[in-house]
């Protein structure tokens, strides 16, 4: 048995399932864990998650029986409903935050930080280090969270959900920030596996908000 996950932009999801069907036979779905389980004739089957919890698609009390189309069409529909998302990124050494929004991303800011890597030192010179090394934590920490104060407006900006990436520790650290705990009542979209938070990182933010996670097993 094969078991892989991937990501699948919800607007090319139709064409994957009709690609499962060249592949794999007959398909037959249910909808499971808020998303579609597809059963191909081989045995493959294919968990399709959308990326937030309020596209669970057991809130729209689907019969049984729905053909296979229907069901990854609601799912696709959900995905793609028009929706404002707040994106906060930190990984040691960098930054971003964005407002991703129907027509892509608005507002933004990409930023660095210096912190250094670890070392094999010692005694007083490993404790200095560790010192200096997680005051620059606090500082990429302090400056996140200026930024996404500033570019969120978190206090009066409305948004539907919101996305995370990179080092989840220094995210929770920035989020636990006053001035963006509204974000934590938000639904929480896939924290991304991103590399340091650049600016094509986060011109990619729009695609990551639509995208389905898929888990495929293949016998």
């Amino acid at each position: 048995m094969s078991d892989r996950t991937f990501t699948v932009d919800a607007r090319r999801l139709p064409r994957w399932v009709a690609g499962v069907r060249e592949r794999h036979g007959e398909v037959h779905a249910v909808v499971a864990r808020g998303g579609v389980l597809l059963t191909a004739e081989d045995g493959t089957t294919a968990l399709l998650s959308p990326p937030f919890p309020d596209d669970d698609l057991a809130d729209d009390a689907l019969p049984a029986g729905t053909p296979v189309d229907d069901l990854v069409a609601a799912l696709t529909a959900r995905v793609l409903r028009p929706r404002r998302v707040a994106a906060v990124l930190a990984r040691r050494g960098g930054y971003a935050c964005a407002v991703v929004g129907p027509d892509g991303v608005g507002a933004s800011k990409v930023g660095t930080r210096y912190v250094q890597g670890r070392t094999a030192a010692g005694g007083w010179s490993q404790q200095r280090f560790a010192r200096r090394r997680e005051n620059q934590t606090d500082d990429l920490v302090r400056a996140t969270a200026d930024h996404a104060a500033r570019v969120l407006d978190p206090g009066g900006a409305s948004y539907d959900a919101v996305v995370t990436g990179g080092d989840r520790t220094l995210v929770d650290r920035v989020l636990a920030d006053p001035r963006l705990r509204v974000l934590g009542t938000l639904p929480r979209g896939p924290h991304l596996a991103v590399g340091d938070p650049r600016s094509d990182v986060v011109k990619a933010l729009p695609e990551h908000v639509r995208s389905v996670t898929v888990h495929l097993s293949e016998p």
